[in-house]
């Protein structure tokens, strides 16, 4: 397996979302879901339009339970997540157990080489000349998420990884470059 990197820049993120959007929703889908949630490809593929979607709106939270650890975890649908999905399943006729990356020739869900694909080509036409696989989703969310100041040990849980070290190394950051932390308590 290679390494691939995180995308670090919003302009970069930015035009991979207009290239999968010019292919597909779905595979725009696929890219934000995966840049927002730090879900891991296979739990991605596994999911169920009834996990997202109540039949009428985007649900705010998605309960999973992962597949490499079996545990049930909570994930946040953000407002581009839902935007996304709202836009995706509006007036689409699917049932709520119908798998969400829906392949186009049967009713499985894409394959995980299909998934590479559609994030490696894109990342080509753009430009992109470093490493990038599906990978690059999850390091991407938490990159992005440490560097608006989430805690890294709450990055840790939600990859889970077992130490601070070894998800910094995932995220290709160093424990010596400062970081500024903007403490908003707003009251």
């Amino acid at each position: 397996m290679q390494f691939v990197n995180p995308i670090r820049d919003n302009e970069t993120i930015q035009a991979m979302k207009e290239e999968l959007r010019k292919n597909s929703i779905r595979d725009l889908l696929l890219f934000v879901i995966g840049i927002n949630t730090g879900l891991s490809l296979l739990d991605m593929l596994n999911l169920k339009v009834q996990d997202v979607w109540d039949g009428q709106n985007t649900k705010e939270f998605l309960l999973i339970k992962e597949e490499r650890t079996g545990e049930d975890k909570w994930y946040y649908l953000n407002s581009k997540i839902r935007e996304i999905v709202t836009e995706y399943l509006s007036g689409k006729d699917c049932k709520p157990e119908d798998y969400l990356f829906k392949s186009k020739r049967d009713c499985r869900p894409i394959t995980r080489q299909q998934a590479y694909r559609i994030i490696n080509q894109s990342a080509r036409e753009i430009g992109i000349s470093e490493n990038i696989g599906t990978h690059t989703l999850r390091k991407t969310f938490g990159y992005h998420a440490y560097q608006k100041g989430i805690a890294i040990s709450i990055i840790k849980s939600i990859l889970n990884h077992q130490s601070t070290a070894e998800t910094l190394k995932y995220l290709g950051v160093s424990k010596a470059e400062p970081l500024p932390i903007k403490v908003d308590v707003n009251l």
